[in-house]
């Protein structure tokens, strides 16, 4: 393929999608993927259904893309980060979404391609889902691991002034002007213009994507959402002033993903700064 498919979501299955883009060619992968938490076909808590190895009862999402065999998931998971590995540039790095169903699998897959793992991020949610059977602990964080291409030279991109001194104000355990630590806390709560066109049942909140965006990219950066559901990576990548390419399975999904970008300004973010500072200068006047 000569020409990028820039600023498309993609309906198609993530692997024989990536397989066609050409080698070193994205600057940033933000990959959700299946955790292979769903078993059956409807919504509902089934204390005879458990993932053998997995910790039990973890069948709250119910999607078919989101059942697999353990064999099928390994193999799954090696396929796409096999691909993930070769179109991301030597300067890039990708995150990617787990919990403890699947990210040990994740590690381990990074491990044998040679991808290597900067930081492992724990995501506190201090708004988690109770649990409902009381017969353990609240799952109330996920894993997030970032990774780079795995080459000597480590040349992934990281804005380390921003991580000290972005806006974080909505993180109780950062400190502003000091670095930034692995574990964030970030509600799970979406604003309601994230919903407004429809919404998916894994749903990343635009704050958290958006932070992964300027910690690990630059303006004008080329985003991969290999799993883009209903657009949020490639919506926090327009709204920070990026290009993005996003490849989803469902095409209900894709349809809600590019009604909300439509409604999206590209570069929302600096504008809403550049507006606030103009505001500021006349108040001062």
């Amino acid at each position: 393929m000569n020409t990028l498919p820039i600023n498309r979501i993609i309906n198609g299955e993530c692997v024989s999608e990536m397989k066609k883009l050409p080698d070193s060619c994205v600057d940033l992968i933000i990959a959700d993927p299946p955790y292979n938490l769903s078993k059956g076909s409807e919504w509902k808590w089934d204390n005879s259904v458990e993932l053998q190895g997995m910790g039990g009862n973890w069948n709250k999402v119910m999607q078919v893309w989101d059942d697999f065999t353990f064999e099928s998931y390994m193999t799954f998971t090696k396929a796409w980060l096999t691909e993930a590995k070769r179109i991301l540039k030597p300067t890039g790095s990708m995150w990617i979404f787990g919990t403890y169903h699947n990210i040990g699998v994740i590690n381990v897959i990074c491990q044998m391609l040679g991808i290597e793992i900067i930081n492992e991020v724990v995501w506190y949610k201090r708004n988690a889902f109770p649990n409902l059977a009381g017969r353990r602990l609240t799952a109330s964080h996920e894993t997030i691991l970032w990774c780079n291409k795995g080459e000597k030279k480590r040349e992934y991109f990281f804005d380390y002034e921003y991580s000290k001194s972005g806006d974080f104000s909505y993180d109780s355990l950062k400190t502003p002007g000091k670095q930034m630590r692995t574990v964030w806390d970030i509600s799970n709560n979406k604003e309601k213009v994230e919903l407004k066109y429809g919404k998916h049942p894994t749903q990343k909140p635009i704050r958290i994507l958006k932070r992964m965006i300027k910690l690990a990219s630059r303006e004008g950066d080329i985003i991969l959402a290999p799993f883009s559901g209903s657009g949020s990576e490639c919506v926090a990548a327009k709204m920070t002033g990026r290009k993005y390419i996003g490849i989803e399975l469902d095409n209900l999904y894709c349809e809600i993903a590019a009604n909300r970008l439509a409604h999206v300004e590209a570069n929302e973010d600096q504008l809403g700064q550049l507006s606030l500072s103009l505001f500021e200068s006349e108040e001062t006047k």
